[in-house]
């Protein structure tokens, strides 16, 4: 149950890691000026600052969270490092596949400069990790017995220590 949920949560963050970071990098693009260096919508490109930092922080704790199945973060990473290769192979299909869907307009433009220029891969290849920890696959009550017996072992051996100090 655990890992089916894991598969249904990764599929529904999956467009949620995408085109959240795909439309911060939009908004913030569009609010500021380069060559003069300066902000030009204060407002807008911290709202984009925020979202990006969100997809950061969401990402982290699939990454993190020992309680989530590995799908969690299989699931995006597996679409995301797909998306990448066939951009690699085949880069113009790739590139027409965001003007055919939806929304169409500045997210399509967030899409494609974040596939070329590998931010999906580099999000891809981070979100792979999780599911190449053995514990992550097994059940929760597995995960809490070895770290009982390694406390105790601890505290074992604190006591001997202080023992052996006197």
């Amino acid at each position: 149950m655990r890992h089916a949920f894991g598969f249904v949560l990764g599929v529904l963050l999956t467009p949620a890691l995408v085109y959240g970071a795909a439309w911060g990098y939009v908004q913030a693009g569009q609010s500021f000026d380069g060559t003069g260096q300066e902000i030009t919508d204060r407002t807008r490109i911290y709202g984009a600052f925020a979202l990006l930092a969100a997809v950061g922080l969401v990402m982290g704790v699939i990454i993190l969270a020992r309680w989530a199945s590995p799908l969690v973060s299989l699931v995006p990473a597996l679409a995301l490092l797909g998306c990448t290769a066939w951009f690699l192979v085949d880069p113009g299909r790739v590139l027409d596949l965001p003007g055919k869907v939806p929304p169409a307009g500045d997210m399509d433009a967030g899409l494609r400069m974040l596939l070329g220029t590998g931010l999906y891969a580099m999000m891809g290849l981070a979100l792979l990790m999780p599911a190449w920890a053995p514990r992550r696959w097994s059940s929760r009550r597995d995960d809490d017995a070895p770290d009982m017996d390694f406390y105790s072992a601890m505290e074992r051996d604190g006591r001997h220590a202080d023992r052996r100090m006197r």
